[in-house]
């Protein structure tokens, strides 16, 4: 990506490379980064954010030569424990998903016919696994760490 500012400081970003700019009729996309440079485009740079964060709006940094976002903090209205009931919940619900997958051998064992032993393993260890990350939740303190906490992805 490239941009420009104009002199009034607002900002255009570009996907790519325009063909024609000001008198140049077709081409302006082929010329080499000093080139594009001297006419006032530069490489736009977006930098890697968290969840607890977001880019705030585009400005130039002189220091590079290149046009970036600011990364800006989020703000939560929830309480710090209000954020970790709702990190909890979907833990739950995930695990609770992956053990759903299971549970028609233990319907099954209800009725008399054993569920496999590496069934019953795997179970556990998924119980197991789910009260370790809940207390690994639990043990964040601040909303941007509870916020950025990656919970596992079965699906």
């Amino acid at each position: 990506m490239k941009a420009i500012q104009d002199s009034n400081g607002k900002i255009t970003v570009f996907n790519s490379t325009p063909k024609n700019w000001g008198a140049v009729i077709c081409g302006f996309n082929t010329f080499s980064k000093e080139k594009l440079e001297s006419y006032g485009f530069y490489d736009v740079v977006r930098p890697t954010i968290k969840e607890s964060q977001k880019l705030g709006a585009i400005e130039w940094d002189a220091d590079n030569s290149v046009f970036t976002y600011p990364v800006v903090n989020k703000t939560y209205s929830q309480s710090v424990a209000e954020l970790k009931t709702s990190k909890i919940e979907n833990l739950k619900y995930i695990y609770g998903s992956e053990l759903s997958k299971t549970d028609w051998y233990i319907i099954r064992a209800q009725e008399g016919i054993a569920a496999p032993q590496d069934v019953i393993d795997a179970r556990a260890a998924l119980r197991t696994e789910c009260a370790s990350k809940e207390a690994e939740i639990n043990a964040l303190s601040t909303k941007a760490s509870i916020v950025d906490y990656q919970l596992p992805s079965y699906i």
